[in-house]
């Protein structure tokens, strides 16, 4: 599976490299290139001294029956938010009906990364199966109990918490 990126602001320019983000055999889910273009506030080249994003990176494993995606990076609005969704719904159209989502790498979380998590919570309870979330102190859980999201998803600090949660 191969999903484009284009981050917001930047321009689309042939003959440029494009960022893919490569869904390899193992399950991981991370950048393959980069992208160059102009942005507002000028040409970004890979070498300025402008404030980069690290892509974000999903690990997907199975733990005890258990599918488990550890989760690293910002889960905000745009490719982010997208790239956690498709690897979700590729777990649960392989048939996953106990799935873990840990948060923990995550620094930040909008309402479109909530927004993920709860499409899915819901698909999953509509097909017989459940999801946990591993969330630390910190500002997304400080968002996630805001939201009231750790009343309606299981929120568990350590993801060995979430996993016997399932027993």
């Amino acid at each position: 599976m191969r999903l484009s990126f284009l981050a917001p602001g930047m321009l689309e320019l042939p003959g440029y490299p494009s960022v893919d983000f490569v869904h390899l055999a193992g399950q991981r889910i991370m950048p393959s290139g980069q992208r160059f273009g102009l942005t507002s506030s000028g040409f970004r080249d890979g070498t300025s001294d402008m404030t980069e994003r690290p892509p974000m990176e999903i690990n997907v494993r199975e733990s005890a029956g258990v599918s488990v995606l550890e989760v690293h990076g910002r889960l905000t609005i745009g490719e982010p938010s997208d790239q956690l969704h498709a690897a979700l719904q590729s777990v649960v159209q392989k048939g996953a009906k106990k799935v873990v989502v840990n948060l923990n790498g995550i620094p930040q979380i909008d309402s479109s990364g909530i927004s993920t998590l709860v499409r899915i919570s819901i698909q999953l309870a509509r097909e017989g199966g459940v999801l946990r979330l591993v969330c630390g102190p910190g500002r997304v859980r400080d968002a996630l109990t805001v939201t009231r999201l750790v009343e309606a998803i299981p929120t568990f600090e350590s993801e060995s918490a979430a996993l016997s949660n399932f027993a």
